[in-house]
């Protein structure tokens, strides 16, 4: 008994020994705190979506879920082959040029009419707070902070970890002048070292002048959010940026539901929609999109281009590796919407709305 009871405090202790650790970031406090519990999306001690939004779909239990997820994944989760990409010099991009680089999953840089973001960015090639565990695919790794540009926005969309890496934001914290995030989720920037004058903290519908012409948008998502055991405690959230010439939608995790259709008929046509694709599962459909929902949201908000991400670089769910853009393609053709699928680190020409891409992924293990 006493040796039973020596083991759990021992475990205890060294669970909460790892969870003091840095890369965990911080819980919202203080006045930060305050000013989340007077957010109109924040009730009974938790952020809400829009409309109900239970964790698993009818008919799925958190331990059904658990043993597909370790048991009865695909054989293909993970390529065998690696995954191909390109080389591009960030810091030698013509200063005059609309340009957007994906990185994989859901990283990328765009370059719009002289000002520089980077949403999301994940360059330690680790999904998970334990090292090792969510590994990044051959291949799909090669940018790293180092490549990065001065950058003028960094945009979070929420704290996942494969959104929030705390390896690649300590080493971007010199180099970025101005962070754009959700409520709360600005205390973990503010741990890591950066300046809370330079952390904008926006709540769903606020607007932002970020000058030269450009107005930044903070809109809602229907996802969930938490780093540590507390849920729910910052915000999610997709924004809509108007530069001089575009309109660009910047999804981040989202199931499907009607705050498309609302963002659409505020906002108007998008020259650019980028939306998830991938790491879905059936069970988790009112957090994640499945394929088709990724062309239904685009019609929602009137693109007239879709940027499909969140696949290509880490394995989160059952799924073979390469059936989101497999499916997302197919029901692409029957929404007849065209969608930008770039090779890691190829330019997408932002004013170029006939650019070709090929289908990378075919013929890959």
């Amino acid at each position: 008994m006493i040796t039973t009871l020596i083991i759990i405090v021992t475990l205890a202790a060294a669970g909460y020994g790892f969870m003091q650790q840095d890369r965990f970031g911080k819980k919202p406090a203080g006045a930060r705190l305050e000013r989340i519990k007077n957010s109109p999306n924040y009730r009974d001690g938790q952020f809400q979506n829009l409309n109900p939004t239970p964790a698993f779909a009818e008919g799925y239990s958190p331990v059904k879920v658990m043993y597909r997820q370790f048991f009865k994944k695909d054989p293909r989760s993970k390529p065998s082959d690696a995954i191909p990409s390109i080389k591009t010099n960030q810091h030698q991009l013509p200063p005059d040029s609309n340009l957007l680089v994906w990185f994989g999953h859901s990283s990328y840089y765009m370059q719009i009419d002289g000002k520089r973001f980077l949403v999301d960015p994940v360059f330690s090639g680790n999904a998970s707070p334990v090292p090792g565990v969510i590994q990044a695919f051959a291949g799909s790794n090669h940018y790293h902070a180092d490549d990065m540009p001065h950058i003028d926005f960094l945009l979070i969309t929420h704290d996942h970890y494969d959104h929030v890496d705390y390896e690649t934001l300590k080493a971007l914290r010199h180099k970025t002048d101005t962070v754009i995030c959700a409520l709360g989720v600005g205390a973990h920037f503010e741990h890591w070292g950066y300046d809370p004058k330079e952390i904008i903290e926006n709540d769903w519908y606020d607007k932002m002048d970020l000058g030269s012409g450009f107005t930044l948008f903070t809109e809602p998502a229907r996802h969930f959010s938490g780093r540590g055991f507390s849920r729910n405690n910052t915000l999610w959230v997709s924004y809509v940026l108007q530069t001089p010439a575009l309109k660009i939608f910047v999804g981040g995790d989202s199931g499907y539901d009607t705050h498309y259709a609302d963002i659409g008929k505020r906002h108007g046509a998008f020259d650019l929609a980028i939306l998830e694709n991938g790491q879905y599962n059936a069970a988790w459909r009112y957090i994640h999109h499945l394929p088709e929902e990724v062309l239904m949201a685009a019609k929602d908000l009137h693109a007239r281009r879709v940027f499909p991400v969140h696949s290509s670089k880490f394995a989160l769910s059952v799924h073979a590796w390469d059936e989101p853009l497999i499916k997302v393609s197919g029901h692409s053709k029957t929404y007849q919407i065209p969608l930008v699928t770039p090779i890691i680190g190829e330019m997408v020409h932002l004013n170029n709305a006939r650019q070709q891409f090929s289908q990378w992924w075919v013929g890959l293990k």
